[in-house]
Order: C-alpha cells, then sequence, then structure tokens
C-alpha cells in the first residue's frame, strides 16, 4: 500500500450494497463510519455484519467505528414542514409549542430558555439562519432574524461561542453504546464531549457494554465545541484520539478560525501519541458531483500534509451518487499529498525523555531504520501500542503490525503509515521471527537479501512489554 492516510467513510443507502461496499473497500476504505443519528439498533447492526462479510471476501481486516448522535439541539417541526424567515423578523423559539408556523417554532432541547440570555447569537441550520436573542419570556425565547432564510423541521441550533448545559452522553447515546459492543465496534466516537470526564464516562459505559464480548473499543472524541478547545489536552489525555469535526465546531467558533484550529489539533494529538481523524465536507460536491472541486483537492490534501492519521467522508459515500468515485478519488489525493510530507525524524526526538521500555525500544527501531535505510519496520505486537508510537512520526520506511489478535489489526487500520499481517501465535522466538520473515516475502514486501528492524517483546505473548530489537537479513543466518 503506498498510502500511508487512512480513509474513514460513512456507510448509508447509498453504499449498503454487498458490491457496492466492497469496491468501496478496493478502491481504499480503511475505517467504516456507522452513524448513529440515522437509523434504527438493528439498522446498525444489519450494516455491522454487512461490512464484515464485505472485509471478510476482500481478504481484509476493516475498523468499524460507532459515531454516537450526542446532545442533537434541534428546533421542531412546522405545520407546513418549512417557512421562509426575512432580515429583521422576530421569531420565537417555544419549548411549550408542538407544531410550528411563520411567528414560532418548538425545541426538542426543552432546557434551551435557562441556557441564553439577551444578546446571545442563535445559529440555525448549521449557521445558515442566524437569530439574535432579545428576550426570554418563561419557555419563550425571543429572538430578532440577523440572517434569514429557508428554515424547515428539525434543523440544528448552536448558540455562537458555546455555551449550552446539555450533557454530551444522552439516554439514547447509552443505548447505542450497547448496541454498538453487541457488534464490537472497534472504534466509538462521542460526540460534543466537554471535558475528560465526558470521554471517562463514555469509555467506562463501553467497557462495561463489552465486558460480555471480553471487548473494549478505543475512544475518539469528536471536537465539536468551543468549550472543548481550551481542555483539548485533557480530553487527548482522556481518549485514544480525536476528530476535528468541522461542522458544527465552525458554527460555534466561527469558520475563519477552523482550519488553523485543525492544524494545531493535530499537533497535539500526534505529540501526544493519539490518532486523528479530519472530517466534515471533505468532499462534499461529489455527492452530486463524479469529481471533486479544487478546493476539496487542496483541503484532504492539506490535511494529510498537517499529519492527521485519517480523512473522512460523510454524505459523500452515505447518500452521495458516487460513493466509489469518492474514495477512489480521496486516496489519490492522499498518495499525491504524502509524496511532499518532510521527515523531520532527528529533530522529533531532540530533548525526548523515554521513561518506558518499550517507548524507547519504538524509538530505536524509527531512528535505526532511518539511518540504516531498512526495507520495513516490523512490530511484533499484541495490543498494537509500539506501532501506534512509530506511526507518530514521519518516516519513508513502511510500518508494518504483525499481530494474532483479529481485534487488534483492526484497530490498527487507524493509525497512520501501519499496515498490518495475521502473524500465528507462539511463544517460540525463533519461529515467530521466521514466521514474519515469510509473511513478509509472501506479499512483495521484502526480497532476500533486505535487512528490516523487527521489535518484540521477551517473553513472547505478553501485552505491553516491548523490549527487544533486531537488525535482520532476509534469507539470513
Amino acid at each position: 500500500m503506498s498510502r500511508g492516510t487512512k480513509i474513514v467513510a460513512t456507510i448509508g443507502p447509498a453504499s449498503t450494497e454487498l458490491a457496492i461496499l466492497k469496491r468501496m473497500l478496493q478502491a481504499g476504505v480503511n475505517v467504516v463510519r456507522l452513524n448513529f443519528s440515522h437509523g434504527k439498533a438493528q439498522d446498525h447492526i444489519d450494516r455491522a455484519t454487512l461490512v464484515r462479510q464485505a472485509a471478510a471476501e476482500c481478504g481484509r481486516e476493516i475498523a468499524i467505528m460507532a459515531d454516537l448522535q450526542g446532545p442533537k439541539i434541534r428546533i421542531g417541526k412546522f405545520e407546513n414542514g418549512k417557512i421562509e424567515i426575512a432580515n429583521g423578523d422576530k421569531f420565537i423559539l417555544d419549548a411549550d409549542c408542538t407544531l410550528g408556523n411563520q411567528e414560532r417554532v418548538g425545541l426538542d432541547y426543552k432546557a434551551l430558555p435557562r441556557d441564553v440570555k439577551p444578546g446571545d447569537v442563535l445559529l440555525l441550520n448549521d449557521g445558515l439562519i442566524v437569530l439574535v436573542v432579545e428576550k426570554i419570556i418563561g419557555n419563550e425565547i425571543h429572538t430578532i432574524t440577523k440572517i434569514g432564510g429557508e428554515l424547515s423541521n428539525n434543523k440544528g441550533i448552536n448558540r455562537q461561542g458555546g455555551g449550552l448545559t446539555a450533557p454530551a452522553l444522552t439516554a439514547k447515546d447509552m443505548e447505542d453504546i450497547k448496541t454498538a459492543m453487541s457488534f464490537q465496534a472497534d472504534y466509538v466516537a462521542v460526540s460534543f464531549p466537554k471535558n475528560a470526564t465526558d470521554m471517562e464516562m463514555a469509555r467506562q459505559l463501553a467497557n462495561i457494554a463489552g465486558e460480555a464480548y471480553a471487548h473494549k473499543p478505543m475512544m475518539i472524541a469528536k471536537i465539536e465545541r468551543a468549550e472543548a478547545i481550551p481542555l483539548l489536552q485533557e480530553i487527548l489525555d482522556a481518549s485514544d484520539g480525536i476528530m476535528v469535526a468541522r461542522g458544527d465546531l465552525a458554527v460555534e467558533v466561527g469558520n475563519a478560525a477552523v482550519p488553523a484550529l485543525q492544524k494545531r489539533m493535530i499537533k497535539m494529538a500526534r505529540a501526544s501519541n493519539k490518532l486523528a481523524i479530519t472530517a466534515t465536507q471533505m468532499m462534499e460536491s461529489m455527492i452530486v458531483n463524479a469529481v471533486p472541486t479544487r478546493a476539496e483537492v487542496s483541503d484532504v490534501a492539506n490535511a494529510v500534509l498537517d499529519g492527521t492519521d485519517a480523512v473522512m467522508t460523510s454524505a459523500e459515500t452515505a447518500s452521495g451518487k458516487y460513493p466509489v468515485e469518492t474514495v477512489e478519488a480521496m486516496a489519490a489525493i492522499c498518495v499525491e499529498a504524502e509524496k511532499f510530507q518532510e521527515c523531520k525524524l532527528d529533530a522529533d526526538f531532540l530533548n525526548q525523555t523515554f521513561t518506558r521500555i518499550d517507548q524507547s525500544i519504538a524509538y530505536g527501531a524509527l531512528f535505526t531504520a532511518y539511518h540504516l535505510r531498512v526495507k520495513a519496520i516490523v512490530a511484533l505486537t499484541e495490543s498494537g501500542s509500539t506501532a501506534l508510537w512509530m506511526s507518530r512520526h514521519n518516516i519513508d520506511i513502511p510500518l508494518f503490525a504483525l499481530t494474532p489478535s483479529i481485534a487488534t489489526q483492526r484497530k490498527v487500520a487507524l493509525y497512520r503509515n501501519v499496515q498490518t499481517y495475521t502473524l500465528p501465535h507462539s511463544n517460540d522466538r525463533e519461529l515467530v521471527l521466521k514466521s514474519a520473515e515469510n509473511i513478509l516475502l509472501e506479499n512483495g514486501v521484502v526480497s532476500k537479501g533486505d535487512m528490516i528492524v523487527v521489535t518484540w517483546g521477551e517473553p513472547m505473548g505478553q501485552i505491553g512489554g516491548t523490549n527487544a530489537l533486531k537488525i535482520v537479513k532476509i534469507g539470513g543466518n
């Protein structure tokens, strides 16, 4: 695989036929996202089963990400489905209203009147409609329209600057975590976390729900709230990775602030040995067009150059006309962008302090491989941690995670620059090393005479115990 950046693709009505899904996987999808904002529990269970079938028929391990809906704060429905609201119009958001009209509309988040004050700016429908709060009377929020337009049923509401008190995990999310664990989702993405506690609670719920299956998913924090930005490090520390969710985040902090925040978040994630996914409208025009715009090409390429682990599609592959073509185009952009990524490995290690043996071995393998110009770096791993640490640094030498654990193979599917193969379980070191050589030879990764760097833990078979590094000549004695 010449592409290091991974692709997360959302599936939906446009991509739930087995033949189409297989074509998407063959085109380059590494992780399939199930969006729990849409559909019922059984829909997600059926789609997860389909993903596993498609992956098996393609001969690959694919990660599944369950993306929780979170506290979507929305208006209610209108008598006629929608209204047209003009600049300067007075409009009421009424928590007690059942069916909206030209003057008012209901709220699914009944606490909103207590979360806002006069002068606050409310952004509806991803910021296309802007309302300024004039006064609050009981459960009614009286506003004046600053930017009008068409307003239809169930559109989302954000408060400019953030500050809404809705909890990150709703009752629906808690049930959806149980559903996700029933098919052992590899990743759970938590929407709208405000702090580390939100992520810790989600992890605890997922671990409890997964206990019956001996499964613990990795947790992704979707950074969508303005108040999450100052607490980004503590959220990273409580998570396995973050998603730069540029839609709701842009509405809360303003479009102009998002590009710099994206770069900062990806940099912080890599420095913290965490994963980063860049999402929202990356290939939006391909919902209806067979080719992306040049701006979209630049957007994807810049995320790659920023160091993101993965780029993500949403409606493009879930409901768009060209799901396969979207993945093909995204993969091609990633390959081209990666040709220009800068390798600063020596600089990365300056002033570093290593306190763990396994982490020291991982960095030692990178340093050795870079200066000896070996053919590949191979981590014999149970948990995938060594491969994760190595993948946090740009290096033009392929990284391979060889593991007997299917769950680890699936999780590693999201790690930038890392490929994975199944390694038969054994406690015999020489047998394991020989098996690793044979796997690389059979897959055309190396040829006889090539040198590779291999890391592993002794005694073999333990988790988190990488403590050995060896330079191996393929076919040598």
